[in-house]
């Protein structure tokens, strides 16, 4: 089979090792195939320019605390990036050539623009896969700080994000568990990106749109056994019984006892009797 060239691309970028990965490559490779005359290239010099532009307004004392305001003031005043809460689930929000665009977007496509331009003026920063929205903070051990790109690149503190736990959960928590603020490595990155789109697309019936989410989060994370199931059940609803059949039947040896099981094994003795 014939993939798209930004699918070829986003193939070579992932199987570099995790430290050589650039986000904003593969991100832009992700949007070539719903976009396939985008030249990645501008939109990575378009990135250059932001950060030589914050790099211009930087104090000569390069605080944190300061870095990040001055990367707020350009983003969100001087350029007006702002999340989009009038129409979050358009597609175009998690695409990062629509997101320079259209300077709006969701939470993780918005860290994905800051993380850039961080990057490039040498001030290393992580996303943070936190519950419920997601974060970026920088990579220094102990600095307590965390920026939410959606909300106009709000700076929380450890408290703040403890008491946005305790509102989602409805119960006390005394500490934020570490996992909650563990970096999300780059491949987990762009297979939550795809996820969001696959949800939309489904949602929205747009299968085909959603099966190529899905088998791109399965070159990114090939032992994600609910991308198998849903690659499997995607190929059901469009007709193409003899791969769903396979994909099914390699979902139910990985995990046996999944408490969709019973219902996947209906499904697989209904597609044997059509095949």
């Amino acid at each position: 089979m014939d993939f798209p060239l930004g699918r070829q691309y986003l193939y070579q970028e992932i199987h570099r090792s995790d430290d050589k990965i650039d986000l904003a490559k593969a991100a832009l490779y992700i949007a070539q195939e719903e976009y396939p005359n985008l030249d990645p290239d501008e939109y990575l010099n378009a990135l250059d320019t932001m950060a030589a532009e914050v790099a211009e307004r930087l104090p000569e004392q390069r605080y944190p605390l300061r870095i990040i305001q001055t990367i707020n003031k350009y983003l969100y005043d001087d350029l007006g990036f702002t999340g989009n809460t009038s129409d979050y689930y358009d597609p175009r929000n998690s695409f990062l050539n629509d997101v320079i665009d259209r300077r709006t977007g969701i939470p993780i496509a918005l860290s994905l623009l800051y993380l850039e331009i961080a990057r490039r003026l040498d001030f290393p920063m992580v996303g943070i896969g936190m519950p419920g929205h997601f974060l970026i903070r920088p990579e220094f051990e102990q600095v307590g700080i965390y920026v939410d790109a959606f909300n106009r690149g709000e700076i929380l503190f450890e408290q703040d994000c403890l008491d946005r736990l305790i509102q989602i959960y409805q119960q006390p928590i005394k500490a934020i568990p570490p996992t909650f603020v563990e970096p999300v490595r780059p491949k987990r990155f762009l297979a939550r990106m795809l996820t969001n789109l696959k949800m939309i697309y489904m949602n929205g019936q747009q299968l085909q749109k959603a099966l190529a989410c899905v088998e791109r989060i399965l070159l990114l994370i090939p032992e994600a056994a609910v991308e198998l199931r849903d690659r499997g059940l995607l190929y059901y609803q469009l007709g193409r019984w003899t791969e769903a059949c396979k994909d099914l039947e390699a979902y139910l040896a990985k995990v046996p006892t999944a408490e969709d099981a019973t219902v996947i094994r209906q499904l697989l003795s209904h597609l044997d009797m059509d095949i």
